[in-house]
């Protein structure tokens, strides 16, 4: 493969634009001396947006949703807070377009409608749903922090479904490029957005950063997390996982050599679920804080997902420009750091409509 050029950083058409191109949606193309590629090298070279044109559905009238997919929560309070604020904002924006919003958890799915009675499809079910309605164009918009397993099952809702609709689009997770080839850094802008919730620190304070982890390669991207911010706060921030590496366990040797005594733990989560509320911050001895307390540490928590963060680089507006294809929008190269206002805010600032 060979670079093809900085991707357009506009990733998504206008409505009434739906038929044209879109450049630059993955950041790198076969060397051209490949001219006959095989189904699976073309699928392999796909990276970023993917976008996919069915020839054989171009005489279809156009009829747009976008499935909105996150792993999903029982925890109200926070899904009002953050996923539903999520898609709440962008059908403010898209008034003319289908919102679904779809948990891959298949048991968050059946646990919501036995407690609560609501009915919220999975990803297969909701399009399966969307393609009985009628709609031919969809983009898929993922609220995933890495591009770790839960979004190889959204890219495999992709790749299977996407011959059934005559235009599809697969969005990226909040974190995916890293800075290299000239693309944007998007761990280094979401360590920013962060670093906004972060409490002042004095020389024995530090801020624990808990992250969910995953046996897919992906949890490479915590070390990467972990360079962003270290540029921000040397010695003072530090990521660990709850199923993955590094564990609890891995940092807690380095806060006693800091001479740390006052921690603060905070999720890097969509939503503050189960994970923030028990095992970071919950009472029971296995918990995060009861094990930094034990170990003697003052330890205070800070329960709130990252659907509520509002400055910089709002997870909303970055969950709009990431979703896919529906708009074609001109985004800007960075946000000046001072920007601090609600999410629908940010929207207005970041993209042009055109």
């Amino acid at each position: 493969m060979k670079k093809a050029g900085k991707i357009m950083t506009a990733l998504a058409l206008s409505l009434s634009c739906m038929a044209v191109a879109i450049p630059g949606h993955a950041a790198y193309s076969l060397n051209p001396e490949v001219t006959d590629p095989t189904p699976a090298l073309r699928q392999a070279s796909e990276i970023g947006v993917r976008v996919y044109n069915n020839s054989a559905m171009q005489n279809l009238p156009n009829k747009d949703a976008m499935v909105i997919m996150s792993f999903g929560t029982t925890f109200k309070d926070s899904r009002a807070k953050t996923i539903n604020a999520t898609v709440e904002a962008i059908q403010k924006k898209l008034p003319n377009v289908k919102i679904v919003t779809a948990y891959t958890s298949h048991i968050i799915v059946d646990r919501v409608k036995a407690n609560e009675g609501i009915d919220i499809p999975t990803p297969e079910k909701a399009l399966d749903t969307l393609k009985k309605e009628g709609y031919t164009r969809i983009a898929l918009a993922s609220l995933d922090i890495i591009p770790g397993m839960e979004y190889n099952y959204k890219t495999a809702i992709y790749n299977i479904y996407r011959d059934q609709f005559k235009k599809m689009t697969m969005g990226l997770p909040l974190m995916y490029w890293q800075g290299q080839e000239e693309q944007r850094d998007d761990v280094m802008e979401m360590v920013e957005a962060m670093s906004t919730q972060f409490p002042k620190m004095k020389k024995d304070d530090a801020v624990l950063i808990m992250a969910h982890g995953t046996p897919d390669p992906s949890n490479a991207y915590y070390s990467v997390i972990q360079t962003r911010l270290d540029r921000l706060n040397p010695g003072k921030t530090h990521i660990y996982t709850v199923e993955g590496w590094p564990s609890l366990e891995d940092i807690i040797p380095k806060l006693k050599d800091d001479g740390v005594k006052n921690v603060t733990l905070m999720p890097m989560m969509m939503v503050a679920g189960d994970h923030a509320n028990n095992d970071m911050a919950g009472d029971e001895e296995d918990s995060h804080k009861s094990i930094l307390k034990a170990a003697g540490f003052n330890v205070n928590t800070y329960i709130h997902g990252l659907g509520e963060i509002r400055r910089y680089a709002s997870y909303l507006s970055i969950a709009l420009w990431k979703a896919g294809m529906l708009w074609k929008v001109r985004q800007k190269e960075k946000l000046p750091a001072c920007i601090n206002n609600t999410a629908g805010s940010v929207l207005d600032y970041t993209y042009k409509i055109r």
